[in-house]
């Protein structure tokens, strides 16, 4: 019986041609996926505007001012016309794209760091304490909407676009925490995982080398998706004053001020409005591409 076990745990040899295998069939199976391409063409796009910033941009987003050029339209100066201030809007709308993509990535971070330790112990583990405490503290936590929960979190930690990012974070924890334990309860059951402990490994080997590498999928749609909500959450944030201050280059502070000048120059709010719009939009369409990449109830 034992001889059998031990037999069914793959060798380390095993298990690094068999990854090796799955991630090449997971991109070309994803390179099928059009759509899914096209979002992380998106990404992509997004994190060079984000670290070329300085050298794409024309002006200094903040400093850069003139104040003989307000509001003006479109032009050969500015590309997209300037704001209530004179500043250039495209290099505004360039330096955003780093706002919006530390906003993604910090407060996703905060989320996975914090969530999938606890989901994993829970589901690992279970009993009295998870079903009756942490699963407890998770559901208060999501009767309320994540814009919502982020909103209260702001309001008592302050404004500011650092502790709107840990407010936003915080609200997205719920979520990875509930998705964890359920893939690491499904995955606990499965054969591999008895045969792991009927040749001595201990749990807390099995939770990380065998459990948490099968459970990734699904958490790594989940992180896609959310990156897309917490761009959304941070405009939401700094539009009603609670993240970026009005003269960074945030895109939801943009909004702020372009609302006072909607039927003057509706163009301060459309440049913002549509980066907003494609950014989430090339997120949701890599979380839902990598999904049905991943899904193996899909015929491919």
């Amino acid at each position: 019986m034992s001889r059998t076990a031990a037999d069914s745990v793959p060798t380390p040899d095993q298990t690094q041609t068999r990854r090796e295998s799955q991630w090449e069939d997971f991109f070309r199976r994803f390179a099928r996926n059009k759509l899914a391409v096209a979002g992380a063409v998106i990404f992509v796009f997004l994190i060079l505007t984000a670290v070329f910033a300085p050298w794409i941009s024309t002006h200094d987003p903040i400093y850069d001012q003139d104040y003989s050029a307000i509001l003006q339209s479109p032009g050969h100066n500015h590309l997209l016309g300037t704001d209530d201030l004179g500043r250039d809007t495209f290099s505004r709308l360039v330096y955003g794209a780093r706002l919006s993509l530390e906003a993604a990535v910090v407060s996703v971070g905060i989320a996975l760091v914090i969530g999938v330790p606890i989901g994993l112990v829970c589901g690992y583990f279970r009993g009295f304490w998870d079903e009756w405490i942490v699963m407890r503290i998770v559901d208060a936590m999501q009767a309320f909407p994540s814009l919502i929960l982020a909103l209260a979190m702001a309001a008592v930690l302050g404004g500011g676009f650092g502790n709107a990012i840990i407010a936003i974070g915080i609200g997205f924890i719920p979520s990875f925490v509930r998705i964890t334990r359920s893939q690491v309860m499904s995955v606990t059951n499965q054969e591999f995982v008895q045969a792991a402990r009927a040749v001595g490994a201990n749990d807390w080997r099995i939770m990380f080398l065998h459990v948490l590498p099968n459970s990734l999928a699904p958490i790594l749609v989940q992180t896609t998706l959310a990156m897309a909500s917490a761009i959304i959450a941070e405009a939401g944030l700094s539009y009603l004053g609670l993240g970026a201050k009005p003269e960074e280059p945030s895109w939801g502070s943009m909004l702020n001020v372009a609302q006072g000048y909607l039927t003057i120059d509706p163009l301060l709010a459309f440049w913002p409005g549509l980066a907003i719009f494609l950014v989430v939009l090339g997120f949701n369409l890599l979380g839902d591409g990598i999904r049905e990449v991943l899904d193996p109830k899909l015929d491919r």
